[in-house]
């Protein structure tokens, strides 16, 4: 059974058709593998190496891949279902497959290993770009390159032949009709043709702008790839260097988005806090939660682990300011947790366990202590709405809605509950 290669378009008559993928669970316990029984045709009816896919479904994955290329066997480790990998494959294709421009399936691949770049053209549209190759998939890519194809060695040569027309005119051959203007149009048309198909001979201001953009940001994706092979160490501390330019360039105010996207790229987004705490807070941390609110709540907003390591980055900026912050440590905490910047079971679990992780264990005791009536109020305050939560849930189970076809409105009535049987029979007993 064939699918449309981008299966986002649900027309039925899309001409870009591929298999759908087959996958074969084989092992058991540790040997456990997956192969993808029809790799090579899908990858045909993309026009990529199947390797390529494979791979991406291992770097997805967090698996290993195995190939096998004169049995066509194509192996992704661990037990993984057919419409998972389908799936998976939507992502291959939208990123290296389908025209960025066009969403058209009919590109080729360009792969320099020497300058590290991957070229991406349309020959639906005649889009040229680069990819972006911060996944990991382009390190393989580059390794491996794809064959060159017919189409390459057909544009080879076109460029003998284009050179080889301007060497005649330069040495006067064929210009026995040269005063025929229609004879000499003809050639020049088809060089037109030529020279447009190659973008780098296009010399207009605007060509030359976007092609150095393409290579100043190919370059950054060269860096943040190189980046990301790097210990967490030297990752955290690029992050830091980072952020503490930004505080003295003075721009630090409005580089929240751009300090959440290089926590990201460098993959240390959950000790972003713990980074901006050192940085961002001293003695007047209660005016700076205020005003770096935004900065931690892209942080911490719904990650708990981000939130520990803003506990954490609290306990180094009270011990960088012990006199001053110590006394304040419940404030404090009231300030973070009324910005949202910490949650209720996330603020129990850092109180229920003392750690020595970022301070001594003896200071690390004073803070919890002085933290305690905080965490006392927190705990009473949430029991009492949970208090009132029921209340309200026993109010709304005595009001019932009575339906009057005269009225224009449905309208609310509360209900005494009912006497039980067993009641009844007492009253009765004591009537007698």
């Amino acid at each position: 059974m064939s699918v449309n290669v981008n299966r986002s378009v649900s027309d039925q008559f899309y001409r870009y058709k591929m298999p759908r993928l087959i996958a074969k669970v084989e092992g058991k316990g540790n040997g456990i593998k997956t192969v993808i029984v029809n790799m090579v045709d899908v990858a045909k009816a993309l026009n990529r190496p199947p390797t390529y896919p494979t791979k991406f479904f291992g770097c997805e994955l967090g698996a290993q891949t195995q190939f096998d290329t004169k049995n066509d066997r194509y192996i992704v480790n661990g037990s993984h279902e057919a419409n998972k990998l389908q799936d998976m494959l939507d992502g291959f294709i939208k990123k290296f497959v389908l025209c960025a421009e066009c969403d058209n399936p009919e590109t080729d691949l360009h792969v320099n290993p020497k300058k590290q770049t991957i070229g991406n053209s349309c020959k639906a549209c005649g889009y040229r770009g680069m990819l972006d190759t911060r996944h990991k998939l382009c390190t393989f890519i580059l390794k491996n390159p794809p064959e060159s194809t017919d189409s390459g060695s057909a544009s080879v040569k076109k460029d003998k032949e284009k050179k080889n027309r301007k060497k005649d005119k330069e040495n006067g051959s064929g210009s026995g009709e040269a005063g025929n203007h229609d004879n000499i149009d003809a050639p020049e048309a088809v060089d037109r043709d030529d020279e447009d198909e190659d973008w780098a001979e296009e010399t207009t201001e605007e060509a030359q702008r976007r092609r150095m953009e393409e290579i100043s940001d190919h370059a950054k994706n060269l860096t943040l790839s190189e980046d990301l092979e790097k210990p967490l160490e030297e990752r955290v501390n690029l992050f830091y260097n980072f952020v503490k330019q930004r505080k003295e360039n003075k721009t630090i105010d409005g580089a929240d988005k751009e300090i959440l996207a290089e926590a990201e790229r460098l993959d240390v987004k959950a000790m972003g806090p713990l980074i901006l705490s050192e940085l961002l807070f001293n003695e007047n941390i209660r005016d700076q939660i205020k005003k770096y609110k935004r900065h931690f709540l892209r942080f911490c907003h719904n990650n708990k682990k981000a939130q520990k390591y803003l506990l954490g980055g609290f306990e180094c900026v009270v011990k960088l300011h012990q006199v001053q912050l110590l006394p304040r440590v419940p404030i404090i905490l009231k300030e973070l947790y009324d910005a949202d910047l910490l949650e209720e079971d996330v603020i129990f679990a850092w109180a229920e366990k003392v750690s020595k992780k970022y301070v001594s264990k003896e200071l690390a005791k004073e803070i919890h202590a002085k933290a305690a009536p905080f965490v006392k109020w927190l705990k009473e305050a949430e029991e009492e709405s949970e208090g009132s939560e029921e209340e309200e849930e026993e109010e709304d189970e005595n009001v019932e809605v009575v339906y009057s076809p005269s009225a224009r409105e449905l309208k609310m009535e509360t209900v005494k509950p009912e006497a039980s049987e067993k009641e009844e029979d007492d009253i009765d007993i004591d009537a007698i």
